[in-house]
């Protein structure tokens, strides 16, 4: 029998929705929501330029791992939604210095028409204690 545990914490944008922040599965498999550049106290966007808005959704990510008792090193797998390829690169370096290249995560990256609050970056994980 699967035990479904819902992760939450204020140190990451509450969920605006029928949706929670993480779900951990027989306390090993932390499947997470996607998190956008919404600063947790303010739950204003953090759009300065997308390098900050990066930032701010690898934190808001960094939160949820650390409320699951989890951190980057165990995600293994992560999507990126960006609205534009050409941002692709700077997107990249952020997210890339969260991870150890040589255990990085398993990934997608996608290009899409919108996104949540007209966003520029979006991110998803899975990870595995």
């Amino acid at each position: 029998m699967s035990i479904k545990k819902i992760i939450f914490t204020d140190k990451a944008p509450a969920p605006i929705g029928p949706y929670n922040q993480a779900v951990l599965v027989n306390d090993t498999t932390l499947y997470t929501s996607g998190q956008i550049a919404l600063h947790p106290e303010t739950m204003e966007l953090v759009l300065d330029d997308i390098e900050t808005e990066t930032k701010q959704v690898m934190e808001n990510m960094k939160a949820v791992l650390e409320a699951a008792d989890m951190s980057f090193e165990q995600v293994v797998k992560t999507t990126i939604f960006i609205m534009d390829m050409n941002d692709f690169a700077r997107i990249n370096t952020v997210y890339g210095s969260y991870f150890d290249e040589k255990t990085a995560p398993a990934r997608e990256t996608v290009q899409v028409a919108c996104l949540p609050k007209n966003v520029n970056v979006e991110i998803s994980m899975i990870a595995v204690k």
